[in-house]
């Protein structure tokens, strides 16, 4: 047996049908003879909603109002027109598009030829083609009132252009004179007034003065007069000078300024239950708006206010930009002072005076023949003999001055004393020398640290400011029908960032699409991250033109169980990656260790910001400086996937290759591995990368198995790689297959990088 549950509507849907049914009712109301112009919201029902079924039943409840049997079959043939087109739609799984005009069109065939209701009894050619005219200007309010319906489902969700307002505007012109014909001008005075007043208390600034302009409209139009529009101006006036005191100061400016309009113009001598009706006009829409409870106020200005521009966030955000920005200069300060103090010259240091009072105080203060000796002669004898004996580091007999010699008794001892303060001077000077050199280390160190907090400041000093863009990214966004309630623009062409508050059902393709279409540049989703109220905030980063493949292959040298090359791939930003392959001297797990260790250093400081010069001479420095005497070679590229063009460094490595559709290009250097110096003085190269492109960095043991370079070049252009892992391995096939019995007789590594164009 079969069970069937039973989906009852939710109060949500029952108050939007029965809304629905009542402006229907209203706008049959709205032209001289009660034509059915409940039709604009039916056809704006089936298009925007696809309330099909709920939207006929609405407007055949609306055509009641008809009272007569003629409109009710009229109202019912334009249902059934509209229910048949669109349904094919749907079977056919099709779009409406611009079939739905033609759609419209059909739906005013009833009330041109079926409708006999009140004026139109007679079918005449001068009735058909006043009704022509007529169902004309029902197609066009038609378009208007889709227009109308879609802009209101996006009030208070993202900003209305020029155009929406106008077509809600015209809307409620419609509304509004079905209003004044089905219930009279003061029940619509009172509900105009009412929106008025609640405008008022809402913006809090000029707003309702447009606002009243639309307002008094549908009086102007019914009465054929135009005082109500400048009446209802005076109102918008009083009541916004008096908003920023309260709801009730508004409302009493108001309702003096509507007491004062009715004397002007006569009311007052109306019969008392006529001067009756228009106080109530006044009073109850100012009575109802100080009675609202400020949470529902609270909750209407922030599902209608929310998507103004954040003036206050930003101010934030700038203030502690700048905060981070002023601490982050004290910081480098603080590193520029760390490396003038490292920077500071030794103290003089006069060894000459110090070994000569060293040699007085140790031999001439001992001598028994102090109280002869010729001190003026022996004197400068001693401090010739220390330069010489500073200059070759040892003094012997050859040495001796000749005046020295003739009148010191005590030459052996002066000799043996100096000897052992120049070993000790020696000592010290090398002490000095190593303090020196890691004074200078720790100071190009601090430069580094420095050079990177002064950019970091720069960046976050930099102000968000409303830029432009971002009125035209909210326009494109509305083109494309996505809700957005906040846009930020911040970042340069390179680091452009855009971070949009939408739907959190707005698909990522669709906002992405317009935002790129908006600002003029590709971006691509970088984070979703999920807000509250069914919102989400999305944040589009500009995507770079290329994108990069890699491919390794290598083996280690025949017997060992490691290889001494090492290999990394590095993202250093969001638009620049590092690749690198090192070269430890000899093999095995040592060299392994010394090629890992460059490479690891190297990965840290380019990651911290350091130029590369910098990173350069530290890593040297600190690899020179290891107790070892192992040294490494050096391939590095920091590509940019932005205009492709890729900076090389080449320390003590063989020749690497740019792989072209039509050309093979060279890249060499001469400099030393590191460690090798105290100095590193490396080769540096740039290049321009273009689409399908191959960078090739290779180790000794391979240009070694090929035996000279223009073997190695002629293997390479006949080579047409598809991927950089296939060009990987080929290489270190046809490597292995010139080595003696194909075994490795070095370590063996082939790296490879494609450049493509980016998804």
């Amino acid at each position: 047996m079969r069970h069937f549950s039973l989906r009852f509507p939710s109060v949500r849907s029952i108050a939007a049908f029965a809304a629905l049914a009542a402006g229907m009712a209203v706008l049959n109301f709205s032209l001289p003879r009660h034509e059915p112009a409940a039709v604009l919201l039916l056809w704006a029902a089936f298009c925007v909603f696809r309330a099909n079924l709920a939207g006929t039943l609405a407007y055949l409840a609306a055509s009641a109002v008809f009272l007569s049997w003629q409109g009710t079959a009229c109202a019912l043939a334009q249902a059934a027109v509209l229910l048949l087109c669109f349904g094919i739609c749907v079977r056919l799984k099709k779009q409406p598009g611009l079939w739905r005009l033609l759609f419209a069109v059909l739906a005013q065939l009833p009330f041109v030829f079926l409708f006999p209701h009140a004026g139109y009894a007679a079918v005449s050619l001068p009735v058909l083609a006043q009704k022509a005219v007529l169902a004309a200007f029902f197609l066009l309010a038609c378009v208007l009132a889709e227009g109308a319906v879609r802009a209101l489902r996006r009030a208070g969700k993202c900003r209305l252009t020029g155009a929406e307002l106008a077509e809600i505007s015209l809307l409620w012109l419609l509304l509004g004179m079905g209003m004044c014909n089905a219930f009279g001008t003061l029940i619509y005075t009172g509900i105009a007034l009412f929106l008025l007043l609640l405008a008022a208390a809402l913006w809090k600034n000029a707003v309702p003065v447009p606002l009243a302009v639309i307002l008094s409209l549908p009086l102007c139009v019914h009465a054929v007069d135009i005082r109500p529009l400048a009446l209802f101006a005076v109102y918008a006036c009083c009541a916004v000078l008096m908003a920023p005191y309260g709801r009730i100061a508004s409302a009493l400016a108001l309702a003096l300024a509507y007491l004062a309009a009715q004397a002007l113009t006569g009311g007052y001598a109306l019969p008392v239950p006529q001067i009756v009706f228009l106080l109530t006009a006044c009073a109850v829409p100012a009575l109802l708006v100080c009675l609202l409870p400020k949470k529902w106020l609270a909750q209407m200005q922030e599902s209608l206010l929310y998507y103004r521009e954040r003036v206050l966030p930003r101010i934030a955000v700038n203030r502690n930009r700048r905060a981070v920005g002023e601490r982050l200069y004290e910081v480098s300060a603080l590193f520029r002072e760390i490396e003038s103090a490292f920077l500071q010259p030794d103290a003089a240091d006069d060894g000459d005076a110090r070994i000569t009072a060293a040699l007085s105080d140790a031999v001439c203060a001992v001598c028994p023949d102090r109280k002869t000796c010729k001190r003026e002669k022996t004197l400068p004898a001693i401090g010739r003999l220390v330069r010489v004996g500073r200059a070759k580091g040892k003094a012997n007999l050859i040495d001796l001055p000749a005046d020295l010699a003739q009148n010191c008794p005590n030459v052996a001892g002066i000799l043996f004393t100096l000897n052992k303060e120049l070993e000790a001077d020696s000592r010290r000077s090398a002490a000095l020398e190593a303090a020196r050199e890691g004074r200078t280390l720790l100071a190009r160190q601090a430069h580094g640290v420095s050079e990177i907090m002064r950019d970091l400041a720069l960046r976050e000093s930099e102000e968000y400011a409303l830029s432009s863009s971002e009125d035209a990214l909210a326009k494109t966004l509305q083109e494309y029908g996505i809700l957005s309630s906040e846009i930020f623009v911040y970042g340069e062409e390179g680091t452009l960032t855009v971070s949009m508050t939408l739907e959190e059902s707005t698909p990522s393709k669709r906002a992405c699409a317009a935002a790129s279409e908006a600002l003029g540049v590709p971006l691509a989703l970088a984070e979703k991250l999920p807000l509250t109220h069914g919102r989400a905030c999305y944040v589009f980063k500009r995507k770079p033109r290329f994108d990069a493949a890699f491919g390794i292959a290598g083996c280690p040298k025949k017997g060992e169980t490691a290889s001494g090359d090492t290999h990394s791939v590095l993202k250093i930003d969001e638009r620049r990656f590092l690749v690198a392959l090192s070269d430890g001297m000899g093999s095995g797990d040592a060299a392994r260790d010394v090629s890992a260790r460059t490479l690891s250093l190297m990965e840290s400081f380019y990651k911290t910001g350091m130029p590369s010069d910098t990173v350069l001479v530290t890593v040297n420095s600190l690899i020179s400086y290891s107790a070892d005497e192992r040294f490494s070679c050096l391939d590095l590229a920091a590509v940019n996937l932005d205009d492709g063009n890729a900076d090389i460094v080449k320390i003590g490595s063989p020749a690497g290759f740019l792989l072209s559709q039509d050309e093979l290009k060279i890249l060499e250097g001469d400099s030393l591995p590191m460690g090798a110096l105290d100095a590193v003085h490396p080769a540096t190269l740039r290049v321009t990368m273009r689409e399908n492109d191959f960078l090739l960095f290779m180790s000794d043991g391979i240009t070694a198995a090929f035996g000279s370079s223009a073997d190695l070049c002629a293997y390479l252009s006949e080579l047409r790689p598809l991927n950089p892992q296939a060009l990987a391995e080929n290489v270190l096939a046809a490597a292995l297959g010139r080595s003696p019995k194909g075994e490795a007789g070095d370590d063996m590594t082939v790296l490879a990088v494609k450049l493509m164009a980016a998804a």
